[in-house]
């Protein structure tokens, strides 16, 4: 069972490694006929091979060099160091999980109220799904500058704008998981006189515990990008949007993809921590996790 489950994957990642390498030399390996061109020198593949696997601004880094970024600045450095990724990983963390706390919150509240009221559904329903069609690029700034005119800076806007990203999949999913009982179990509780709470809470809620888990999985992630995102346009130097910035201007194409490695791996824990807990709390109520 698990060699069936983990062979695939170590298949498409060194599929995906060797994909990485071939281009890292083809898109590199033109700087380095320049320079040999300048030294009016001939080289050949064999000698620029190494050479594209060694730059110190590559355009595109080759695997073994950003492993060795990462491994610089997460085991050789103190968390506390402003050259951590772990440091900088903690700091858009924390805006993460702060806005995807408030995003789940406010997502299950609009889709409870979507349920009980066809006033809310009609109306809401409409401009939720409309939101997200603003580019969250052209609306960050906005809210960072809006923030700050009030004096309101740090980890406030940044979860904010990961709340936006976040709300939406969980509003959706939730409105469908209560929705979800069949018609033969509402109408056993009208048979059993139960009141709008009691279905709610005896049926329509235990009905959309797997939904819940499935859309927070989307949530997580979607809150996680969002925090990077909001540290784009504030000059921040702190967190992975941060590295992303500092690696831009000074053209650490190493610095930049580390940085993304790192957030890519956070958002697969997040998403396996999310998928474990639901998976967990799924198999304690009987039910099936749902599928996206």
């Amino acid at each position: 069972m698990i060699r069936t489950r983990i062979l695939p994957i170590l298949t498409v990642v060194a599929a995906i490694i060797a994909v990485w390498y071939a281009f890292a030399v083809i898109l590199n390996a033109p700087f380095e006929r320049n320079a040999a061109e300048r030294a009016g020198e001939t080289i050949g593949f064999a000698e620029i091979l190494p050479k594209t696997m060694s730059q110190q601004r590559p355009v595109l880094p080759a695997p073994h060099q950003v492993a060795v970024e990462i491994w610089e600045t997460t085991v050789e450095k103190n968390i506390t160091s402003k050259r951590s990724l772990i440091y900088h990983a903690w700091v858009t963390l924390s805006a993460t999980l702060l806005g995807f706390m408030m995003g789940t919150a406010l997502g299950i509240l609009l889709a409870v109220g979507i349920v009980h009221s066809r006033v809310l559904d009609k109306s809401m329903m409409p401009w939720i799904i409309t939101s997200q069609t603003i580019p969250i690029l052209a609306l960050a700034p906005m809210i960072i500058v809006v923030f700050n005119s009030v004096g309101v800076t740090g980890l406030l806007p940044k979860a904010l704008i990961s709340t936006y990203l976040s709300f939406f999949p969980v509003a959706v999913g939730m409105v469908k998981g209560l929705r979800s009982p069949e018609t033969m179990h509402m109408d056993l509780m009208h048979t059993y006189s139960a009141n709008r709470a009691q279905t709610f809470w005896k049926l329509r809620w235990p009905s959309s515990v797997p939904f819940l888990f499935t859309s927070m999985k989307i949530g997580i992630a979607a809150s996680l990008v969002g925090a990077i995102v909001g540290e784009l346009p504030t000059g921040a130097v702190a967190g992975l949007g941060a590295r992303l910035l500092a690696g831009s201007y000074y053209g650490q194409t190493v610095q930049i993809w580390s940085a993304l490695i790192v957030a890519a791996v956070l958002a697969g824990l997040l998403v396996g921590l999310i998928g474990w807990i639901g998976g967990w709390l799924n198999r304690r109520m009987g039910v099936r996790e749902a599928r996206a």
